[in-house]
């Protein structure tokens, strides 16, 4: 990839999967969609360090572990503008919602949250606070707060998963479309493989099988939502990222 549509994909990563301003990109060619889903642990950096400093600094200032959590998750929802958390909520309502596809794909696009999207909400944000409680030290364990921020960029690796080349599209037209089937099932695969190595750092058992369990877990919603929507969206990415997100922090708290 030239040098100049890897500095496009990163800022069509960054503009996608956070709030952060960049020079907006007009034409997504499938080159380009490629690298940004690719870069995606890169583009969300930011968010990372945001996080993992909100969480050392609620140590250093031994404020209650919940509550820091929760102003964590608060400035990483900001920073990306809660759009993994909307598109988690409308597939939990698309799921529940009709075994019609195309009322399930309405019920999604309608942006509304129904009974089963407040109630994915709840439980996967209190799992992911939950979690986080452990990450925040006394005077601000600094190695646990850049575990946390590090993870915040592993769990971007699910669009790796769900943008994959097996996988189609529920829609034609969308994010969905324009960002499916764009990454080779082999560096899919291999992008996980990395991710289970640096994962060792953290714990050398641990750290592998929790990565592992998340790509699972991600493997088993874009199964389901295949089966239900016919493919995946852009709302489908979202959730993705969330539960990739919530099952890394429950299985590395107090590695």
């Amino acid at each position: 990839m030239q040098v100049a549509t890897l500095g496009r994909s990163l800022r069509l990563s960054i503009g996608m999967l956070t709030a952060l301003r960049v020079p907006p990109v007009l034409t997504v060619s499938p080159a380009l969609a490629t690298g940004a889903l690719l870069l995606a642990p890169l583009a969300v950096l930011p968010l990372g360090v945001t996080l993992g400093a909100v969480l050392w600094l609620g140590g250093r200032l031994d404020l209650p572990a919940p509550a820091v959590a929760f102003a964590a998750l608060a400035a990483l929802a900001a920073g990306s503008r809660a759009l993994h958390l909307d598109g988690l909520s409308d597939v939990a309502d698309g799921l529940t919602a009709s075994y019609d596809r195309e009322r399930s794909l309405q019920v999604m696009k309608s942006g509304t949250a129904g009974p089963a999207g407040v109630a994915a909400l709840v439980l996967v944000l209190g799992a992911q606070a939950s979690a986080l409680t452990w990450f925040v030290g006394p005077d601000g364990d600094l190695g646990a707060a850049v575990t946390a921020g590090a993870l915040v960029c592993a769990s971007r690796g699910a669009l790796w998963i769900i943008g994959a080349s097996a996988v189609p599209p529920a829609r034609t037209d969308g994010l969905g479309a324009t960002f499916t089937r764009r990454v080779p099932l082999a560096v899919a695969v291999l992008g996980w493989i990395g991710l289970a190595a640096l994962a060792t750092v953290v714990d050398p058992v641990r750290g592998p099988i929790t990565v592992l369990v998340a790509a699972l877990a991600v493997i088993a919603l874009v199964r389901r939502a295949v089966t239900r929507f016919g493919g995946v969206t852009g709302d489908v990415m979202g959730a993705g990222i969330e539960i990739a997100f919530a099952v890394l922090l429950i299985g590395l708290a107090g590695a």
